[in-house]
Formats: C-alpha cells, structure tokens, sequence
C-alpha cells in the first residue's frame, strides 16, 4: 500500500505596506490640516484668515471619509462615545451632504431685488420672502400651486425685516421704510399696526420677536428701540444707538437679553427688565465699520456679528469684556446691495455667510468665487465652500453689469434647507439622492 502524500502546507502570502506618496493619496482622503488652513496673527484675539484658504477649494468640496452616525450613535447609547463627538460626527455628515446639492426649481416673482426673508416654523417647505418693493411672497414648494403674491405699494416700501408669529403662524410680522411695523395675514391684511413713523424721514429697518415674554422689538433709521407686547401696547421707546438700527435680536434661551447693532460702529447688549435710557446697556462692543447683524447662537451663549466691510466676530456671552473671535472675510457693502448677515445653523456650531470677494481684500486671488462660506464657530476654520456653476443665477463670474453673487444665507429651522438671496430669482436647491434636503437661493 502506497504511503499517503502529507498535504503540503499553503504559505501566508505576505503583505508589504508602503507608505503612501503624495501622488498615490486617495483623492478622497483628507490633506494635512496644515495645506487646507491657514492661521495667521498671534495675538490677543483670534484671527483666522479665510482668503488664503481659496487654493483649497477642491480638497474642502470633496468630504473626508467619516464613520457611520449609525455607528456612532449605537457607541453613544451604550456610553461609549461623548456627546460632542457625536454632535461633531452629525455635523461632518451634514458638511458631506452639501456636495449634492443642485439647482432644482426657480422663481423670479419680483421686479426689484429681495430684501429679507422667513422660514416657516412649522411648515419645513414654506418661506415667505420681502422684496424692495414691499411685495411678499408665501411660496410652499412642496406642491405645484401657485405662490401666494402680497404686491407692496412699489418704490419707498422695502421690507426690512420679516418674521413669523410665533402664537398663529398662519400670521407674520414685517418692518418696512414705508414707515411701519405691523403684523399681516396671508391674504395682505393688516391686522395691527405696532409701531408707525408718520413721517417719510423715519422708518423701521429691524424687528424680532419672542414667544416666551410675547413682545416684539423694532428699531428705525435714527437709533430708536421700541419694545411692544403681543397686544401692541408700547412699553418703551427709547434712542439707543446715534444712527440707523441695523439689526435687533432677543436671546432664545434669555429671553430678556437683547442685542442691537447699528451704523454707529456699536452692538450694545441690554437687559429689557433693566432699560432705563441710553446709558443702561450691559455691554458695548465697538467695532471698526458700520455692522449689519449681532445674531445669538441657538444656544444663547455665543453672539456672532457681521460688519460692513469684511470681518465677523465671535463674542462669547459670559465673557463680553474678552477678545472676540475675528474672522477676515469679504463681503463689502454698498447703498444698492441687500446687505450681508452671517447667520448661525440651527443645529450645528456652524457660520453661513455669503462671500462677495473684493479686490481691495490683502487675500483676494483673481477670479475668486462667489460662494456660501461655511465656518466653524468655535475654531474659526471654513469647512465648505458652496458654489454651483451650472446656473447663471449663482455663476461667480459673469459679462456685464449683472454680476451674480450670494448675499445672504439663512437657515430653515429644522436645519436641513438652507435658503439665500439678493435680487428677483430664487433658487430651490435640492441634493442628489439619498439625502433630499432642498435649498432656496436668490442671486442678483
């Protein structure tokens, strides 16, 4: 009998690892921190350089690879994973679906630019926007019926500011340079009118509004604050500012703390149980340029300012005598442009802020982009640079007196939508599949 064969044993191939060269990295994994970002200035306040980031454009557009947010929350609910790291994944899977976002839809209801706008608060696919004419639009893109159009009085009747009521929001809120502030229904009614100058040298340039204490605030063009209840009683008028009220925000958590800005170079932060005159603000937090927005954070704990010229700043709301966080960025302003807002999302630490590259900027590359600049409001970082150059409608570049830019970006509550405009065409915005959360844009 033949002796049986011993079966040969099958050698583990082996596996060389070699270190990756520049030439061989994955198109999508992640630069050096260090070639994406450029910080620069040591000094008493933070300064973070957005411009120079522009010849990292390509690598920001294209996400890094991330884990699952399934994964990670099953690591958070069996305690093994914070919740900052949680939050700071969602957030990169937010940042990841922005390179699907396409130009689905477009509207051009107005013939003059527009000038504010509102989400609704319950109805994820319904906005309202104000034009310079003092039209309004309720425009619900969810369904194919036709827009709901409140035609204003023409020239001398911009909407200033616009706002939903909290208590009915089949209601809204708007100031205008007619010279009022007033609260409407969708079919254009008056309802009340809260605030009116009766002069056509003064009129109302912001408004906000808080459910809790149920007041509304207003400012106007001379430096008045005016403080209301629901019922449109006037508790108090009073010159807070030495020029033009730009903008006025209450505190979502503190609802007695508000912060005004102005032309006056100024945002002052007051405490409405405290307001006695002009000299009874908490804090003032001068500034280099005229300011167009102080919005709290939707945790209350951070502010965050825009200027006129090309700096935002980050102040935080337990230490306002600190050094702000000041981020360079461009967006200058002039009389004929719906001025610019950096505005905060909902749900993430993120700044949007529309860019309007200016030549004069020490960073400024030819042929910059108009793009939604996303930062991090806690570094100052850009995490993502939003561009579409398929639509004329927010090409960066284009022949002639109609250039095309974004001005103001504003997010849906829900913080899936994201929303900007300047002039007559809005732009719905949906990404590819799977992740269909749309976005609305007006470009001029």
């Amino acid at each position: 009998m033949a002796p049986r064969k011993r079966p040969e044993t099958q050698k583990t191939p082996e596996v060389v690892v070699r270190p990756k060269s520049k030439r061989n990295r994955s198109p999508r994994e992640p630069e050096p921190e260090a070639k994406k970002l450029c910080v620069k200035g040591p000094g008493s306040s933070r300064r973070f350089d957005s411009g120079c980031l522009w010849a990292g454009l390509s690598s920001l557009r294209v996400p890094p690879l991330c884990s699952s947010i399934v994964r990670a929350l099953h690591q958070h609910k069996l305690g093994r994973a914070a919740w900052p790291s949680l939050q700071q994944g969602l957030q990169q899977s937010f940042l990841n679906s922005l390179a699907s976002y396409r130009i689905f839809q477009k509207a051009a209801p107005f013939d003059r630019r527009a000038t504010s706008l509102a989400w609704h608060p319950t109805h994820p696919s319904t906005l309202a926007v104000g034009s310079k004419g003092g039209d309004i639009l309720l425009w619900n893109f969810g369904i194919k019926d036709k827009p709901t159009f409140i035609k204003g009085i023409g020239a001398g009747g911009s909407i200033t500011g616009l706002k939903f009521n909290p208590l009915n929001t089949n209601q809204f809120f708007t100031s205008s340079m007619e010279g009022t502030t007033r609260l409407q229904d969708f079919k254009g009614n008056t309802l009340r009118v809260f605030a009116s100058s009766d002069t056509c040298n003064v009129w109302f340039c912001s408004l906000d509004v808080s459910v809790k204490s149920r007041v509304v605030v207003t400012g106007d063009n001379v430096g008045h604050v005016i403080l209301l209840n629901m019922d449109g009683r006037e508790l108090w008028n009073l010159r807070m500012h030495k020029k033009k009220v730009t903008h006025v925000a209450l505190n979502p958590c503190c609802d007695w703390l508000l912060a005004t800005a102005s032309v006056d170079q100024t945002v002052k932060i007051w405490d409405l149980r405290q307001v006695r005159g002009k000299s009874s603000f908490l804090h003032s937090l001068p500034h280099r340029h005229p300011v167009n927005a102080a919005h709290f954070s939707p945790d209350g704990a951070q502010l965050l300012t825009t200027d006129q010229k090309s700096e935002i700043r980050v102040y935080s709301a337990c230490r306002w005598d600190c050094p702000p966080s000041l981020i360079p960025h461009p967006h200058r302003h002039f009389q004929h442009l719906t001025p610019i807002k950096a505005s905060w999302h909902p749900r993430y630490n993120l700044i949007v802020v529309g860019r309007y590259p200016d030549p004069n900027f020490k960073s400024c590359s030819p042929h910059e982009l108009r793009t939604i600049d996303m930062f991090d409001g806690s570094s100052g970082k850009i995490m993502y640079q939003l561009y579409d150059p398929e639509s004329s409608g927010i090409m960066s570049v284009r022949p002639g007196p109609s250039n095309n830019k974004w001005e103001e970006a504003g997010i849906q509550p829900h913080g899936s939508k994201m929303t900007s405009y300047s002039s007559h065409a809005l732009l719905l915005v949906p990404p590819l599949p799977p992740h269909g959360y749309p976005l609305v844009s007006a470009a001029q």
